[in-house]
């Protein structure tokens, strides 16, 4: 039994040496998004375009504007003379953000009773820079007012204080998106890179024609699906490595828990994500069939695994669905041990789900596919 599934590795081995794009696609191909994913999202949001219509020209709205250059988030601003202008350019997309500041911004800011206002004008369109770009005028604003606010009290800085509190950030210390996107992107490659080899294996078999001849030869459907899957696990186990190095190595992800469970939990997933992967090669007459189930099964688990939206915002219904997927609880059991150093102790609820969505689909996909073989 042993020699005959060895003899089927050495077969899929052989293939994937011929079809060298395949492992090429798989590891590099996943790769490059993961390093390209993490270089995007490790970058702050700086030179977005701005625009400024300054109708006062006095000391008080420069010293906005110098402000808003001092924030970093904006590129030097262009002064335009027309609110035609701006609207036109918000039309076009050329800018996220315009700030238009009213005549007699100056004479409100010196006067003790009175309200100076500045209109801002924030590309929705684009939600992420258009919230920088909000927080960087926020902050702008309330920086300038406290000051107004302290000279019209004649009060020194020091003696007016707020709220004295203590603020300390755990587990992502500087708040980089980075080490909160590379360690779901590279749960989501793992389990694309899994689907799509082993969705390919039995399908591309069927459709070079030479299934029925491996049907015929002395094999065991449960000795074809074993030899199958053993490069499947192989290869997805290096690939998890090779991209586990780069988002350590490149964007500086911590392993703070355990690095031999991390590696035992990724194998249990590399387990379940190859049943379902068995499952589509079976139903799939070509392989161009089973990519496009690939691409289907794994975009509706991308929506239930908390990357996109969290999970606990989607209506109840939604959330015992995100249960029922296995990369949902995979990336949980992911950001626990490399960011907040988990142990078993505390990750035991995802491992039990996923060993049970295992168990479940495991069954199910061994006993299709061998009636399917057989």
């Amino acid at each position: 039994m042993f020699a005959r599934i060895w003899s089927l590795v050495i077969k899929e081995f052989i293939h994937l040496r011929n079809d060298w794009w395949l492992p090429a696609f798989m590891l590099i191909g996943g790769a490059m998004e993961l390093l390209l994913v993490g270089w995007a999202t490790s970058r702050p949001i700086t030179n977005l375009p701005l625009m400024v219509l300054d109708q006062d020209q006095s000391g008080a709205s420069r010293a906005f504007v110098i402000a808003l250059s001092n924030t970093e988030t904006f590129a030097p601003q262009e002064q335009v003379n027309h609110l035609s202008v701006i609207e036109n350019a918000l039309l076009k997309g050329e800018i996220n953000a315009a700030v238009i500041i009213p005549p007699g911004y100056d004479d409100a800011v010196i006067d003790k009773a009175g309200r100076p206002q500045v209109v801002a004008l924030i590309n929705g369109a684009e939600s992420v820079p258009g919230r920088e770009a909000l927080r960087a005028i926020e902050g702008v604003a309330l920086s300038l007012d406290e000051q107004i606010v302290l000279k019209r009290l004649a009060l020194p800085e020091e003696t007016f204080a707020g709220f004295d509190f203590s603020l300390r950030v755990w587990f992502n210390e500087s708040l980089k998106e980075a080490l909160y996107t590379t360690p779901a992107e590279l749960g989501l490659m793992l389990e694309f890179t899994i689907l799509l080899f082993a969705a390919l294996s039995l399908s591309r078999e069927r459709e070079l024609g030479t299934l029925e001849q491996l049907l015929v030869m002395p094999f065991s459907s449960l000795e074809i699906i074993i030899g199958k899957s053993i490069p499947v696990i192989l290869v997805g186990f290096v690939d998890f490595l090779l991209m586990l190095g780069m988002v350590h190595f490149f964007f500086d992800v911590p392993v703070r828990g355990s690095l031999l469970l991390l590696l035992v939990l990724a194998f249990l997933y590399i387990l379940v994500e190859l049943g379902k992967g068995l499952v589509i090669s079976v139903i799939s007459r070509t392989q161009h069939q089973a990519f496009l189930l690939v691409m289907v099964v794994g975009m509706a688990d991308f929506m239930f695994t908390g990357y996109a939206a969290p999970v606990e915002s989607m209506p109840q219904v939604l959330q015992w669905i995100a249960n029922l997927i296995p990369a949902h609880h995979w990336l949980n059991i992911l950001r626990g041990i490399l960011l907040r150093g988990t142990d078993l102790a505390v990750l035991w609820p995802q491992v039990l789900a996923l060993l049970v969505l295992g168990l479940v689909i495991g069954g199910f996909s061994l006993r299709y596919v061998r009636r399917a073989l057989d």
